[in-house]
């Protein structure tokens, strides 16, 4: 991941509670993390010898929206332009399983998704012009 031209960003639904908002960003998170592994820095030892896991080597914001513009960005990066991007979503599908298999089954006969959240990772340019204009989640 070449750091200076790329971005990575996670928009939420801001009417999600807190605790349902926390989880799809972490849920999006492991899977940018397992898509993008040279994101993740190297492991770190502190003053007294212990190790700490690597975490992601650059910032990642956390933004907020409301369900239909997450939907918009969703059907946005489906077009050409954006391919190169690496995306994950969290729906109400995804949500409402719990185990996977269960979660692969209802994908396949869901007519649409909620979206919770998005996290899109790339081009920066291309991240921006998705986002660009949406606050910060608080």
């Amino acid at each position: 991941m070449e750091i200076q031209n790329q971005k990575c960003v996670m928009v939420i639904d801001e009417a999600l509670p807190s605790g349902i908002a926390a989880n799809t960003a972490g849920i999006m998170g492991i899977t940018l993390g397992r898509h993008i592994p040279e994101a993740v820095g190297p492991d770190v030892r502190d003053k007294n010898g212990r190790t700490h896991l690597g975490i992601i080597a650059v910032p990642v914001p956390i933004l907020k929206a409301s369900a239909d513009k997450i939907k918009e960005i969703r059907e946005q990066l489906y077009a050409p332009e954006f391919s190169d991007l690496t995306v994950v979503d969290f729906s109400d599908v995804a949500q409402s399983c719990n185990v996977y298999d269960e979660f692969i089954e209802k994908a396949a006969g869901a007519d649409g998704f909620t979206y919770y959240g998005i996290g899109i990772c790339g081009r920066k340019k291309a991240v921006n012009k998705l986002t660009g204009n949406l606050p910060l989640l608080r």
